[in-house]
């Protein structure tokens, strides 16, 4: 009975702590690989700079496409503009002519 009793009032004093590194574990954890964790958060941060990254592209390809469409309104409408498009989407051109399309310039 001694060592019975010797195990209960020594365990009385290591169970608590243990609870307690093993909850601390646990949120430990959780707050590192967790679903909103740091390493999520990582992730997520990555994403954000992609998607600056897309909308800064997206705002420069829109500024000249409205730049293009600038040129072609009637009140500011530019000849050379209008020769160009008129030759890309026609495929209109003088017979003694060469014309060399780069291939970042698509026809619309």
């Amino acid at each position: 009975m001694g060592l019975i009793a010797e195990f209960r009032a020594r365990a009385r004093h290591v169970v608590g702590p243990a609870i307690g590194v093993c909850v601390v574990s646990y949120f430990a954890y959780h707050v590192i690989h967790g679903d909103r964790g740091l390493i999520a958060w990582r992730a997520l941060e990555q994403q954000v700079a992609s998607a600056r990254v897309e909308l800064a592209q997206a705002k420069s390809e829109r500024k000249a496409l409205e730049h293009e469409v600038f040129l072609l309104h009637p009140e500011s409408l530019d000849r050379d503009m209008l020769d160009e498009w008129s030759r890309r989407i026609l495929n209109y051109g003088h017979p003694q002519e060469i014309t060399i399309f780069p291939e970042s310039v698509s026809v619309r």
